[in-house]
């Protein structure tokens, strides 16, 4: 049996989890859920930060790893999109981000554990999940100033430096830099990663996953998707893929480019469908799944999961379709990068 995760890639479809967010939402939560008694006298609202339940309820995080897993999933991802320096400071918690990293890495490694402890020809893995922040380095937040920046690179590797060094002391198996909407964050998220490994003198495989976000078919920061690709080639990553903003109709054409060019596993994890007028995320598990079927059955993925209003049916459904595949295979002498 294969347990290390690039030979079951070249075995079968994985299965990663789907959205933290819609999952949380099924919850009642009020502002003292977030606080907790460890932030019970803190300053500003807390509502809303997701991330803080690792360490106020992580009853409802565990729930939710246990539920993906249930249903499928081969791999999940720690609750720590918004686990950053950067993105906390929204909250004024700076101060919180190791223990929101490591909490949430371990919280999720001992669930899955669990799993493949009773499912052992069923190896799960934890995924690092890394957010983009809510600044770009790439582009001025002042249509007045355009020369301005609200971030830059040197703050953004630092930022990604403290919690790529907790999530893995908190046993993640993979690193996850995902819904890239500006790729020069990603390559600061990389940066981090690869002086994080220099430090700790070992390496953990590495995905990357970028954000479409209309039909123009480019990021936030204006690259094509094959630019998207070429920007990140010299790292040497275990796969590249697309998620969020769009669902899977939209997201095919996108996806056949990266199928042919990366020289890396791909992967998928898109929303399910568009947003309604209300913002909420209309599509069945069995109308996603009978999209995502089309992109299986041409062999364009290796990873494959759910990111905004997707939930444990979703994840069932698409784990059902990928059974039914063999793995997108690729030669690295034929790619045209």
């Amino acid at each position: 049996m294969a347990t290390n995760i690039r030979d079951l890639l070249k075995e079968k479809v994985l299965v990663l989890d789907g959205a933290m967010g819609t999952m949380i939402q099924r919850h009642t939560l009020e502002e003292e859920d977030f606080r907790g008694e460890r932030f019970k006298d803190h300053a500003h609202p807390l509502k809303g930060n997701n991330d803080l339940l690792s360490l106020t309820r992580p009853d409802i995080i565990k729930d939710i790893h246990e539920q993906y897993l249930a249903a499928g999933a081969d791999i999940i991802e720690t609750n720590t999109f918004s686990s950053t320096s950067i993105a906390q400071a929204d909250y004024h918690l700076e101060s919180a981000v190791y223990d929101l990293n490591f909490e949430s890495a371990r919280i999720a490694k001992e669930v899955a554990s669990a799993f493949t402890e009773k499912e052992p020809h069923k190896p799960r893995f934890v995924a690092g999940s890394i957010g983009p922040t809510n600044r770009t380095a790439s582009l001025s937040p002042d249509v007045n100033d355009p020369g301005y920046r609200a971030v830059n690179f040197d703050d953004l590797v630092k930022s990604y430096g403290e919690q790529i060094a907790a999530l893995i002391e908190g046993g993640v198996d993979i690193l996850l830099v995902e819904t890239v909407f500006d790729t020069l964050n990603a390559k600061a998220a990389l940066f981090a990663i690869e002086e994080v490994f220099d430090h700790k003198g070992y390496e953990l495989p590495i995905m990357v996953s970028g954000t479409i976000t209309d039909a123009s078919g480019r990021t936030l920061s204006g690259q094509t998707t094959e630019a998207f690709l070429i920007s990140l080639s010299h790292v040497p990553l275990l796969s590249i893929g697309l998620n969020c903003a769009l669902g899977a109709e939209q997201l095919r054409p996108y996806l056949q480019t990266l199928s042919k060019k990366a020289p890396f596993f791909t992967s998928a994890h898109p929303n399910a469908g568009l947003p309604n007028e209300f913002g909420e995320y209309d599509q069945s598990p069995e109308e996603m799944a009978e999209e995502v079927s089309d992109f299986l059955q041409n062999g364009f993925l290796n990873i494959v999961g759910g990111c905004c209003g997707t939930t444990p049916e979703h994840i069932r459904a698409l784990a059902i379709e990928a059974a039914k595949v063999q793995p997108r295979t690729f030669d690295l002498v034929g790619l045209n990068i």
